[in-house]
């Protein structure tokens, strides 16, 4: 059963709940309304006829008094029991069975409605007293065909209005719902192509209000969908990346291997390639490694006091020294700062940071380091005054094997595209942030900005 199927169902069974219940109500009200008007009468008639009845010493009943005594309603029948239970006076005199049988045999007053010779009647017995006791019993009934009639329309009427107003509302609650629903009838057509031609880059066409429900599913689908395109991309770049990575060390290997296999002894410079391109496969394996776990959350991170300042400086020699007389490195500021967490990790995103500002600054350059601290965090900057990073490239930086210029050539002193996607992990586990910002032709800067606390786990 569709789901349009199932709200018209719903709607309309509310509603005929709703219409049974209210229906139910005024039929019990009316019912009460009409019989507390025909209990009116009878109490009012029978008093009326109390007043004139006469009883002799023998008990018995002046009859002539009561054959002229004039009521509001023709339908009335009376009936005058005595104390040995036997009929004295009945009007019409044809009706000779008791109007109400349990009344006649416990002789109290009450107000019953009973069926007397095939009709539907409504009966007050009332006992009959004097100072000498009890004398019989009046009883005093209508019949009730009027009130029948009467509760059988109204029932007849509320069904059929219960009948059409359910039709009514499930005719207009089918189309309704059916506009409703035609947005999502549209985006599992449109879902459903897209998994059948592979397609991520379709999207679901918002027909609705972006602030309705359905407007804001389609608009999370197609958010759903665009971070599957990117996923995909990625995937597929990295694919591309790494068979490309594998491909050049593997080449290497297999042409020195069957060098040596022609030539038919060992050649050492064969032999040195072959392991610097292991080392170089080795390295990117490692990296790999590292990435995987970073972004799972589960980097190994030895958490102890780290003096950044003195890392700065490590750092700040150690490139100084491979960078020779090409670029001028220098450090602007630097304050004593400590913080926790892991010393080797936190060089490590320095060494590519400086490393790569050093890369590819051109000769005359300067990179400019500099570290200070601000209320809740240490601040950590490196600039350069190279070619800056144009602005498409910017938001791609930090994803892996994303290079600026779209080149797939590896020179032997460039590395893979990973430092900066491993930099951005090990900052973001240590709870903190990199960002970067550039001018095309005016140069780069990297901002790393650490929690003085210690950094909780990553889920």
């Amino acid at each position: 059963m569709s789901l349009r199927v199932r709200l018209t169902l719903l709607y309309t069974t509310l509603l005929g709940g709703t219409l049974l219940l209210f229906g139910s109500l005024v039929y019990g009200l009316v019912s009460l309304v009409l019989l507390n008007q025909v209990d009116t009468l009878l109490d009012q008639q029978s008093s009326n006829f109390i007043r004139i009845l006469r009883v002799d010493s023998s008990g018995q009943y002046d009859t002539r008094q009561l054959d002229s005594f004039q009521t509001t309603d023709n339908n009335l029948v009376f009936q005058i029991w005595g104390t040995n239970r036997k009929l004295q006076f009945a009007r019409p005199r044809s009706w000779e069975a008791p109007l109400d049988p349990l009344a006649y045999q416990v002789g109290v007053a009450m107000y019953n409605t009973t069926f007397s010779q095939g009709s539907h009647m409504r009966v007050i017995s009332v006992p009959l007293l004097t100072q000498r006791g009890g004398v019989g019993m009046l009883q005093v009934g209508v019949a009730l065909t009027l009130f029948d009639t009467t509760l059988q329309a109204l029932a007849t009427v509320l069904v059929v209005l219960a009948i059409l107003s359910m039709f009514i509302a499930a005719s207009i609650a089918g189309l309704v719902i059916n506009r409703a629903l035609a947005p999502l009838a549209t985006a599992t057509q449109i879902a459903t192509t897209i998994t059948k031609a592979d397609d991520l880059s379709r999207r679901i066409p918002v027909s609705e209000a972006p602030d309705t429900e359905i407007g804001q599913l389609i608009q999370a689908f197609n958010a759903t969908l665009s971070r599957l395109e990117s996923l995909f991309n990625t995937q597929r770049r990295f694919v591309a990346d790494v068979s490309h990575e594998l491909r050049t060390p593997l080449t290497v290997i297999k042409g020195e291997v069957s060098l040596m296999r022609k030539i038919g002894e060992i050649d050492i410079d064969s032999l040195d390639s072959i392991e610097m391109e292991v080392d170089r496969l080795t390295r990117l394996v490692g990296n790999l490694l590292l990435l995987a776990q970073a972004e799972s959350g589960r980097l190994p991170l030895d958490l102890k006091p780290v003096e950044l300042d003195t890392v700065l400086l490590e750092v700040f020699h150690q490139i100084r020294t491979l960078a020779g007389e090409k670029v001028i490195l220098q450090i602007n500021e630097i304050d004593q700062v400590a913080v926790v967490g892991d010393r080797d990790r936190l060089k490590q995103v320095l060494l590519n940071l400086v490393s790569n500002a050093v890369q590819y600054t051109p000769a005359g350059g300067t990179v400019t380091l500099s570290l200070s601290k601000t209320e809740e965090r240490a601040r950590i900057t490196v600039s350069d005054t190279g070619p800056g990073i144009p602005p498409n490239d910017l938001p791609h930086i930090f994803e892996r094997f994303y290079r600026g210029e779209k080149s797939r050539v590896r020179t032997q002193g460039t590395g893979f595209g990973l430092g900066l996607s491993i930099a951005y992990w090990i900052v973001r586990n240590h709870n903190g942030s990199i960002d970067v910002t550039s001018l095309e032709g005016q140069g780069t800067t990297f901002i790393v900005l650490l929690p003085f606390k210690q950094p909780q786990a990553q889920s």
